[in-house]
């Protein structure tokens, strides 16, 4: 009985840590060499580039992202393989055959902990084994445990081979260049209806692959990983997926929040080069200590560890012993993905192969770092630089509104850093003032305040307020879109004055009440946020008035 006591606990802690799988389903078994058909078809069809190509975006639609569904590859089920190894004093009670599995997985442990990596690896496979004869005839207990030390014996095998890979021997394989029929088909998409892509993506690639291999160099990762913005992003820094994955290395905004990518109303840092590498190296590492395998690190990559692990988890046999077991059950997008990224090595390896003359890489960006105190327009950078606008935005292009914020380390091109620093500190270029009524919008997150917001966007909690209509700060909720007043700070009434409310009559004019109040036509503008000067009959103004003291 402790046993299963056991099998539980450790069952509930792997759950707890991948978080939860989905119930297993039984299918149909399937041969696992042949294709499934969409896989067949799509090695006879050239499908649309944009299927599988982030289109760029401009700055002006970087808030405009649409979600689309998904397309998911049919599953399919591999047959098992013919027990041969099963000890023959084993009983068919299916009780006594999880008891012998339970046995198998403990040694297993014993084993690993000695370095005997293969030898617990065969005490798994005897363990697996032994849980496929379990025939539970619908017995809910039996059920439980046999599913349980399933996913115990898979949890396993994934720490066994992060444990290889991790070694003192070598920190990270390098990726092998498989050729077979898919990658083969993506080759040809590559020689024919993506050939314009795959050399213009190439060309744009010298301007952030020096860096990129700096990076996954000191990393301790393969140099070939540097080819993958390639396929994700043909090596645009805005290109914009309609998952809504956005930058080089297409990161969607939960998964680049939590690998320290940030966003705020002035800046998304999934487009700079260097973060989103940083964050893309962390994310590599991070599956890799999961899988330890590259092909199937690069799956969960495009799609997520959880869909990858669920998938090895609904495997009955050899379930991560060959990425290509796995690929006819994943998402119909990322089948295609590892044999595409596989296919960019073997040109990259060998063109005249392949049949591709490549064309001479850009240049890399080589850059100064000024850092600037104040918001500036690009535009108005680039004139005093006497360099285009358009120059200087390719060196900044986490700055979505091409508006730096308020305290930023701005980008210039290499030798003008000099330069700008003397320009700033002599005044001689005019900071950007928000024009009135200019303001941001903000989807409120569990645990923000309007505090919060008044600090992060330098303005009050009155202004955001008066803006939103809000009478009370604390009925506010998560996920509520507020207005921030950018920049713009609520200027309260002198202590001398008291607001009084004024209605708008047939023939007044905002001059007209000005004067009669003896206040400037501003400070109404400024105190009602008015956007124009133009006025209705029937409409209430704010207007502060002297009080007369005695």
């Amino acid at each position: 009985m402790n046993r299963y006591i056991l099998s539980g606990i450790l069952f509930l802690w792997v759950t707890f840590v991948l978080g939860g799988c989905a119930p297993q389903h039984k299918l149909a078994p399937v041969k696992s060499k042949d294709p499934s058909p969409k896989l067949a078809r799509l090695e006879d069809d050239c499908p649309p580039s944009d299927n599988l190509i982030p289109q760029e975006i401009s700055n002006d639609n970087l808030d405009n992202e649409e979600k689309v569904p998904e397309t998911k590859a049919s599953l399919q089920e591999t047959q098992p393989k013919a027990s041969s190894t099963i000890p023959k004093n084993s009983s068919d009670n299916p009780q006594d055959l999880i008891n012998m599995a339970l046995e198998y997985y403990n040694l297993s442990q014993e084993l690993w902990s000695q370095g005997e990596d293969e030898e617990a690896l065969h005490a798994l496979d005897q363990a697996y084994e032994l849980i496929l004869k379990v025939e539970t005839d619908d017995e809910t207990e039996l059920t439980q445990q046999k599913e349980d030390l399933r996913f115990m014996i898979a949890k396993r095998i994934l720490e066994i081979y992060a444990s290889r890979h991790t070694s003192i021997k070598g920190p990270y394989s390098e990726i092998p260049l498989v050729i077979n029929r898919y990658v083969q088909a993506e080759i040809k998409r590559f020689q024919t209806c993506e050939r314009k892509f795959f050399l213009e993506a190439y060309k744009r690639s010298g301007r952030y692959r020096p860096m990129i291999v700096k990076a996954l160099k000191k990393a301790g990762l393969p140099e070939e990983l540097s080819w993958l913005p390639l396929i994700e992003s043909g090596f645009k820094v805005r290109a914009l997926s309609r998952a809504r994955a956005l930058g080089l290395w297409q990161f969607i905004p939960s998964t680049g929040y939590k690998f320290g990518l940030k966003r705020n109303a002035w800046i998304d840092e999934r487009l700079d080069p260097e973060k989103s590498t940083k964050a893309a190296i962390a994310y590599l590492k991070e599956l890799h200590n999961i899988f330890g395998d590259w092909t199937t690190v690069l799956a969960a990559y495009n799609c997520g560890e959880w869909t990858v692990l669920r998938v090895i988890r609904r495997q009955k046999i050899n379930y991560l012993d060959n990425f290509w077991d796995l690929y006819q059950r994943l998402p119909i997008e990322t089948a295609r993905y590892v044999p595409r990224f596989l296919a960019v090595l073997n040109i990259i390896k060998n063109p005249q192969k392949y049949g591709f003359k490549l064309p001479e890489p850009d240049p890399p960006l080589e850059y100064d770092e000024v850092p600037v105190n104040k918001q500036y327009r690009l535009i108005t950078l680039a004139k005093a630089l006497g360099i285009k606008p358009k120059v200087l935005a390719e060196y900044n292009p986490e700055l979505r509104y091409r508006i730096t914020p308020q305290k930023y380390v701005l980008k210039v091109p290499k030798g003008d850093g000099p330069k700008l620093m003397a320009l700033l500190q002599k005044g001689q270029i005019k900071p950007w003032l928000p024009p009135h009524g200019y303001y941001v919008y903000h989807r409120l997150r569990r645990g923000e305040t309007l505090s919060h917001l008044a600090r992060r966007y330098h303005t009050t909690v009155l202004a955001i307020m008066r803006l939103n209509h809000i009478s009370n700060p604390r009925r506010i909720r998560a996920g509520q879109r507020l207005k921030i007043p950018a920049g713009i700070k609520y200027i309260a009434p002198p202590s001398n004055k008291r607001i009084i409310k004024y209605v708008v009559r047939r023939g007044d004019s905002l001059w007209h009440i000005a004067h009669k109040f003896r206040i400037s036509t501003k400070t109404i503008i400024r105190l009602n946020g008015l956007k124009s000067t133009r006025l209705k009959v029937g409409q209430i103004l704010k207007i502060p008035v002297k009080v007369e003291t005695s």
